[in-house]
Order: C-alpha cells, then sequence, then structure tokens
C-alpha cells in the first residue's frame, strides 16, 4: 500500500480536474462567513517539484498542466476567452512559482492552505511513512501552518469522529490512490457514517476510471448511498484518451454529495475546453450528470 506516490501523477490530467473542482467547492463554501473546516483525507506531500524527482520521470505533467497553459496561452493570443474556473485555477498554480515557468505544482493541501481564512481550518491525513514527513516539513513553512493539523492515521477510520465540525460547516476532499482493492470497501463505509453524522457536508470523492469492476462500480454505488441519504449529487468524468492496452490513466473522475448549485454550470462552460486543450484522439471526451435531491 505504500507504492504509491503521488509526485508521479503531479500535474496530470487528473490532478486539473480534480484540483478546479477543489477550489469552486471552496470559493462557494466560503461566501458565507461561518468558519469552514476542510479535511483532506489522502494529502500526499503537499507540493511537488515537476523539474526533478517523480515528476520528472513520470512527465504526466507535459500531457496536464503544461498542456492546459499552452492551449489557454494560445486562446488568449487569438482573441478567445478562457473560463473562468480554468484560469482561476491556473492562477493559483501560477502563485506558487515565480515567474511565469512552472516548476513546482501545489497538491490539495497547498491549494487548501491558500484557500484559507483566518477562522478556516483544514485536517490532513497521510499514513505513507516517508510522505508524512515531507508533509510536515513542507506545511511548517507556511504562513498558514497553525490553521492546519496533520494526522499520522488511517483517514477512513478517522473520519467520522470529526464530523460534524464546530460550525457545521464542511468540505470532505477523499481521494485514496484506490492501489489497494479495500480502498473501494473502505470508501462506502466511511461515506455511510460520515452522512449519518453530517448529512449537510459538502463530500468531494475522487476516483481514477479503470477497467477492474470495483472501479466502474464507484459512481454507482456513490450514487446508491447518496440518494439512501436522500442528498444530491453531481457526477462528472474527463476521458483524455480512449486508446485501449495503453497503461497510463485515460480518465479520472469526481463524485460530489451535497454540490453547490454553482458546480454543474461551471464545469459545463470548462469541461469542452479541457476537453479540447487535454484530448489526444478521438475518444477524449467528458461527461456531468446530477441530481438534485
Amino acid at each position: 500500500m505504500f507504492s504509491y506516490r503521488h509526485a508521479f501523477h503531479a500535474g496530470s490530467h487528473a490532478d486539473i480536474l480534480k484540483h478546479m473542482t477543489l477550489i469552486h467547492l471552496v470559493d462557494y463554501l466560503q461566501e458565507k462567513p461561518g468558519a469552514l473546516t476542510i479535511i483532506d483525507t489522502h494529502a500526499g506531500a503537499g507540493i511537488y517539484s515537476l523539474e526533478d524527482g517523480f515528476a520528472a520521470v513520470s512527465k504526466e505533467a507535459d500531457g496536464g498542466i503544461f498542456r492546459l497553459q499552452k492551449f489557454t496561452k494560445e486562446l488568449v493570443n487569438t482573441g478567445n476567452l478562457v473560463p473562468n474556473s480554468i484560469q482561476h485555477y491556473l492562477d493559483l498554480i501560477q502563485a506558487e512559482n515565480i515567474g511565469e515557468k512552472l516548476s513546482i505544482y501545489p497538491g490539495s493541501p497547498f491549494i487548501l492552505a491558500s484557500l484559507l481564512r483566518p477562522q478556516d481550518r483544514l485536517k490532513l491525513f497521510e499514513l505513507h511513512p516517508k510522505e508524512i514527513d515531507i508533509l510536515r516539513h513542507n506545511i511548517s513553512q507556511l504562513k498558514q501552518a497553525k490553521q492546519i493539523d496533520i494526522y499520522a492515521e488511517d483517514s477512513f477510520a478517522r473520519l467520522k469522529g470529526l464530523l460534524p465540525p464546530p460550525s457545521r460547516r464542511g468540505l470532505v476532499l477523499i481521494d485514496p490512490s484506490y492501489e489497494d482493492k479495500q480502498d473501494y470497501r473502505h470508501l462506502e463505509t466511511a461515506m455511510n457514517e460520515a452522512l449519518q453524522r453530517f448529512a449537510t457536508g459538502c463530500y468531494a470523492i475522487w476516483y481514477p476510471c479503470l477497467s477492474r469492476r470495483e472501479a466502474a462500480d464507484l459512481p454507482v454505488r456513490m450514487k446508491k448511498i447518496a440518494t439512501a441519504h436522500n442528498r444530491s449529487w453531481l457526477h462528472t468524468e474527463l476521458r483524455v484518451e480512449n486508446s485501449p492496452g495503453e497503461r497510463r490513466l485515460q480518465a479520472s473522475g469526481m463524485f460530489i454529495i451535497n454540490p453547490p448549485w454553482t458546480l454543474e454550470k461551471s464545469l459545463a462552460e470548462s469541461l469542452p475546453t479541457l476537453t479540447k486543450a487535454l484530448g489526444l484522439n478521438s475518444g477524449a471526451e467528458f461527461l456531468l450528470k446530477s441530481f438534485e435531491a
């Protein structure tokens, strides 16, 4: 279970979908002044170099953030508009870098930290024995460090104990690697328990689109859980190619329980651009569905 290192996938097309969606959720929830508690269940190292280490080996950012950056610059140069959600996402990524060159990619912990208001709290979980030390070091450098709690614990088991947050306003990002097939079962249990304790929380679940049965069934099972608790949901996927036999991740999805009403419109505006920017063949496509309880 400790073979996975998110640095291999930093700045990938999956990160783009996940982080762009996450930013919109935080922005919406912060429209009210009350304190917001954000929980990231699988934090990783927090921030990654794109010029050396694992990211330089995998080069997934080449087909992700670098490709998107180039595409949006071409849009601007030809007098076309970049969707607001994409530009906002790119601006936040750029803010972690010096100048126009992207050499650093912030993971969800750093993106979330940058969005914290003084009254907000961020809780990060990481079990990887090497990643947790790197995460602690990286977070300690931030001005928001005192607002951030780090746990070297199993987030699936610990989550229900943190819910509901004191302000009863919360966002939970659940994004395991799913390398361990038990993650799918643990996710179902955690979501049922979370909704029993904190039905009005916003839950953002990321998942890879894989050929294994557990992955294909995940959105269906999440819909059943949301329906059983009478909660609204939004389901989106971004596929950049459809090449049978290709081992690289070709698609990923987000399943949001209790999504803000603004999210579907935002994704409807940005997903066509992301598909054009990141698509590698005619199999590139997106999915966007929702249900209002």
